[in-house]
């Protein structure tokens, strides 16, 4: 989920009683954002709550951020966790790298389908 819609959905929760904890690893979403309880990982996008296939740093990382439940006092404070996705964390490089190291391919305009089925439905209406 995007942090900002994470953000904006524990600020409604928390307007209607129900307390909230955001983790994400996009600080500076999560500062603007502005959540009443939020977590930071130094992880990257889409691995905030631990590296794949590591269920003791999961473990971890949510332990943590519930734990912020008590220990965060003010409203809109974040938690910055201490955890390293790695020894290097050369991932940081790679992630805000601008020279062309995006390897995704071009955005395909056509319509996708799960299935035919669906295909054939969409194109009834």
């Amino acid at each position: 989920m995007c942090h900002q819609t994470g953000c904006l959905i524990a600020r409604d929760l928390e307007a209607h009683g129900i307390a909230t904890v955001v983790i994400g690893s996009a600080l500076d979403i999560l500062e603007a954002g502005n959540a009443p309880r939020s977590v930071f990982v130094d992880y990257p996008l889409g691995h905030t709550v631990g590296r794949p296939f590591d269920p003791d740093n999961q473990r971890a990382i949510v332990g943590d951020a519930l734990a912020a439940f008590e220990s965060i006092t003010s409203p809109g404070e974040i938690v910055q966790l201490d955890y390293r996705w790695s020894d290097s964390d050369a991932w940081q490089n790679e992630a805000s790298d601008t020279k062309g190291g995006d390897t995704r391919a071009p955005r395909d305009l056509s319509p996708q389908y799960q299935t035919e089925t669906d295909r054939i439905a969409a194109e009834q209406r």
